[in-house]
């Protein structure tokens, strides 16, 4: 018996006693929820019903092998796995391993553009009516990160309304999209850029939602890794402007599903309490 499955015996025997109610019960399991995968991972299997947030396997410095038993430990329980920077040949070799498995019926899904893998089960439901999400991109070039943003947000049962290389160079492009964004009412706003970073300052200067602003490398000379739009973001004057790391959009995308989720249960619940 492991040191969890020890830890949610005590849980039950503390309600069956009557010393544990059942909502300190419910409260407890999630966090038990890690499980120790041979020597080189312990995988948070309960980070999506204790955070609302799915847990995203960085693939970059791990093995073929590691991460097919990390990616199947996950399908199995809880029939979801989402890898992000993954290379095209190491797509190919993780689809191989999942295929190869007897019985195996999980859905694959990847983008070389994006480098996300997506597997799941049938047995998958993805949450729905989590709020709405809209994302924007500078250039093209940002289209990789933004699109992070966009799984992980739709994972957490978010609407992503996107729209791209609506950069300032061509100001222009940009007010159709956003007042879309605003009618569909968005409850906040990713917006990556390259170059010097601009367009999350621009975009928070005209909403009245929270923008997430993320930092993409990419450039000419100096700045060009990333810091020159970190730095421009940072040094924003406008309010309502938060930034992530550079490239970042796991983290742009999780944060904007969690405030979007917070705006949709506000919002159902002033529904449910109106005479």
């Amino acid at each position: 018996m492991t040191s969890s499955d020890r830890e949610v015996r005590t849980i039950l025997e503390g309600v069956a006693s009557g010393a544990l109610g059942v909502e300190d019960a419910l409260a407890k399991l999630p966090l038990l929820q890690v499980n120790q995968l041979g020597e080189f991972a312990r995988l948070d299997f309960g980070r999506a019903a204790r955070k609302g947030v799915p847990e995203v396997v960085y693939a970059p410095g791990k093995t073929d092998e590691a991460l097919l038993d990390i990616v199947r430990s996950f399908l199995t329980v809880i029939g979801l796995a989402l890898v992000s920077r993954l290379t095209p040949e190491g797509a190919a070799t993780l689809s191989d391993g999942l295929s190869a498995a007897p019985g195996s019926e999980a859905e694959l899904l990847y983008s070389p553009v994006t480098r996300v893998f997506e597997a799941w089960t049938a047995a998958y439901r993805r949450p729905v009516d989590n709020g709405v999400v809209g994302i924007l991109t500078g250039g093209t070039s940002d289209v990789g990160v933004a699109e992070e943003a966009a799984l992980v947000a739709a994972h957490m049962g978010c609407r992503v309304l996107r729209a791209y290389d609506v950069g300032v160079a061509g100001v222009h492009r940009l007010f159709e999209p956003l007042s879309e964004m605003i009618r569909e009412r968005a409850s906040v706003l990713v917006v990556v850029a390259g170059m010097e970073g601009a367009l999350p300052s621009l975009v928070s200067g005209l909403v009245d939602v929270p923008v997430i602003g993320v930092p993409k490398s990419g450039g000419y000379g100096l700045g060009g890794d990333g810091s020159a739009a970190l730095y421009s973001m940072l040094q924003s004057c406008s309010p309502g402007l938060v930034t992530v790391n550079v490239d970042n959009g796991v983290g742009a995308g999780a944060t904007a599903g969690l405030i979007a989720r917070r705006v949709a249960d506000a919002g159902r619940s002033e529904e449910g309490s109106a005479p």
